[in-house]
């Protein structure tokens, strides 16, 4: 029989967040800790600290073998769990996890207009939030980038495969993983980046870093205007699932009108 009441606990997803934002499971890596000394590494209250590691103790997150006394369990050892880069980038309060799980009080506003309803919490939309908060738009693109979806295949077939492929457009391509993999496997190869402005200027210091500035044109702006037309693939990886289909559409149409009859428009999951 389905457990309704732990449906619908919140107590455990936000004591999650909280242990991964404050980098318990990196002090504990050092061995049990006394919660006293835990609370005073990480900056916060112990007492508070105690019945949030305790909570989790009790799903099997942390041990405590001693009462006020924590350790790491396999749920959170030196190799993954709580110190796994790509979990924490989507945990952390600090960052943008903090406003993805923020953005869900939300929701309700979301199912009653259809709407997203992020900035009746934020004041702007989820990108518009980015591109004001510098350091919430790093936060995304380091989740979107290799740490939070692997490394980019660059022998995936494009339609039918590359021969005859100059240029390749890549669309919210983030700071530019993916279409750096192409470019070092095919040397013929040039690329353009169409990106947000701030995580533009990202790119064209990660590019510089991999020695393609030469080959690449970063594009800042939005990819509902007009793109660069003609060239031989347009790439859009993992950019639809974060988008209403109006929204979608609208970015796909932008992609068919640049690619006009010869070219390609490769939508990858």
């Amino acid at each position: 029989m389905v457990n309704l009441w732990e449906m619908a606990d919140l107590s455990t997803p936000w004591a999650l967040r909280v242990a991964a934002t404050l980098r318990i499971a990196d002090r504990l890596a050092e061995g049990p800790m006394e919660v006293g000394d835990l609370a005073e590494a990480v900056g916060c209250d112990a007492a508070y600290l105690r019945r949030t590691l305790t909570h989790l103790a009790g799903k099997g997150v942390f041990e405590e073998p001693e009462p006020g006394t924590f350790a790491l369990n396999d749920a959170a050892p030196s190799s993954g769990g709580l110190r796994d880069e790509t979990l924490r980038l989507f945990l952390d309060l600090d960052g943008v996890g903090g406003r993805m799980a923020g953005a869900w009080t939300t929701f309700l506003a979301a199912v009653r207009s259809g709407e997203p309803a992020y900035q009746e919490l934020y004041g702007r939309s989820f990108w518009e939030d980015l591109e004001a908060h510098p350091e919430l738009g790093e936060s995304f693109d380091a989740l979107m980038g290799p740490v939070g979806h692997g490394e980019f295949d660059p022998e995936i077939l494009v339609g039918a495969d590359w021969d005859g492929v100059t240029e390749v457009v890549d669309v919210g391509g983030g700071t530019g993983a993916a279409l750096t993999a192409i470019l070092r496997a095919r040397p013929g190869v040039k690329g353009t980046l169409v990106e947000l402005p701030g995580t533009a200027a990202r790119a064209v210091e990660s590019f510089a870093a991999s020695g393609l500035s030469d080959r690449v044109t970063v594009a800042g702006g939005s990819f509902y205007d007009p793109l660069p037309a003609g060239k031989d693939v347009y790439l859009v990886r993992k950019v639809l699932n974060d988008l209403p289909d109006r929204e979608a559409l609208a970015l796909l149409h932008r992609c068919a009108e640049a690619a006009g009859a010869s070219g390609r428009v490769v939508v990858l999951g």
